[in-house]
């Protein structure tokens, strides 16, 4: 299984729109553009099919992680 197919099977089972990947993206600080989300989600016969990188799918699923759960709460230090 790919990277792409990962990424369109989350993107199905949470009901996610490219919009919504592109603001989970930028949660970790990773910029995306609609154009490149199109890309990775066509066929992969298709002349501009771009592959998606383990990069991308490892910042998608951090920042999938913030969006569900919410940022890290920083623990107080003890003094």
């Amino acid at each position: 299984m790919s990277n792409n197919d990962i990424l369109k099977k989350l993107r199905v089972a949470l009901s996610l729109r490219n919009d919504d990947i592109i603001h989970i993206l930028s949660l970790v600080g990773f910029k995306a553009t609609n154009a490149e989300l199109g890309d990775m989600f066509r066929a992969e016969d298709h002349p501009k099919f771009k592959k998606c990188g383990d990069q991308i799918l490892r910042n998608f699923l951090n920042g999938l992680v913030i969006h569900l759960r919410g940022p890290k709460e920083e623990k107080e230090e003890k003094v």
